[in-house]
């Protein structure tokens, strides 16, 4: 009997830790911190590697806007009322050659509500040979609080941008000539 009561009891610890370490808030450790990759590099294509890329490695509050383009500028559905685009180097270089995307350009938009809430962050990543039937695009939408809510070959926005395939699937403005 002395057996089944340590075994009993035995097993309630564990169950109280695996149940314990469920419901436990985990630890983030920042990208750069993480032991891999240099502040240069590119995120692998997936929404956790790009939103820590976006947010954290390389923020891109501190990118230019595309060119023309104001804070919080006339949008269409699906991306809200009014949109902020923000796009890194590569993209902006890409824009003034109007040759297309090169690889590993970055385009964040802001999506905000008439009130000028935010309700969601979408973003094109470039990633040679990820996706070359949709110009090699990855994308991304994430919530307010950054949680992934799509990610890869979103089949709502291959829908939607294939219409824009002579200008490389892109709406914002013109990139080829």
């Amino acid at each position: 009997m002395r057996k089944y009561s340590t075994i009993i009891a035995i097993l309630f610890v564990i169950s109280i830790a695996v149940i314990a370490y469920a419901g436990h808030d985990h630890m983030v450790i920042p990208y750069e911190k993480q032991g891999f990759g240099t502040a240069t590099s590119m995120p692998i294509p997936a929404g956790g590697d790009l939103r820590q890329h976006i947010i954290g490695q390389e923020p891109y509050k501190n990118w230019k806007m595309w060119p023309g383009k104001d804070k919080m500028f006339k949008g269409a559905e699906p991306h809200g009322s009014l949109l902020t685009v923000f796009v890194n180097d590569n993209a902006l270089s890409s824009i003034k050659k109007m040759k297309g995307m090169s690889n590993n350009s970055i385009i964040v938009k802001e999506n905000y509500a008439p009130n000028k809430n935010l309700v969601a962050i979408t973003v094109m990543y470039k990633v040679k040979g990820y996706n070359p039937e949709a110009g090699d695009w990855f994308w991304a939408k994430y919530g307010p609080d950054w949680e992934v809510l799509a990610e890869g070959k979103v089949k709502g926005c291959l829908g939607c941008h294939t219409s824009a395939k002579s200008n490389d699937f892109i709406f914002t403005g013109k990139v080829t000539k």
